[in-house]
């Protein structure tokens, strides 16, 4: 049951969005085996003024067109699970709705199981 938070420079229309959140979602759903209808995302949007990021950071070349995926899951992938999760999300994003690889920048944060209440005050997976 991952979470995911997404951020990104404000301007660009619905379509868009809802484009990372599906190539998000599908990139979980095939390397971390997410179960069908198990989407909990979000997407903020910043202005420029807002939103910081280093255009050459480790050699890597980034644009104001990057995007922040930090994925909140649980602590049972795999070191092999997460690259696939990395490969998958930069082919997925770069199809559709096409930004770059190197504008792909993913945080995976894990959890221990009972760290999570899904609702009505109950640890479900604990």
């Amino acid at each position: 049951m991952p979470l995911v938070h997404i951020s990104m420079r404000a301007g660009k229309p619905e379509a868009y969005r809802q484009a990372i959140f599906d190539g998000v979602y599908r990139a979980m759903h095939e390397t971390f085996n997410v179960p069908e209808d198990d989407q909990f995302m979000t997407i903020t949007e910043h202005e420029a003024a807002n939103f910081r990021y280093s255009p050459t950071y480790l050699g890597v070349a980034r644009s104001a067109d990057v995007v922040y995926i930090q994925i909140t899951a649980n602590n049972t992938r795999t070191a092999e699970q997460k690259k696939a999760l990395y490969r998958r999300l930069v082919e997925l994003l770069g199809d559709r709705p096409g930004i770059r690889p190197e504008d792909v920048f993913v945080s995976l944060v894990e959890v221990a199981k009972e760290n999570w209440s899904l609702g009505n005050g109950v640890a479900q997976y604990a």
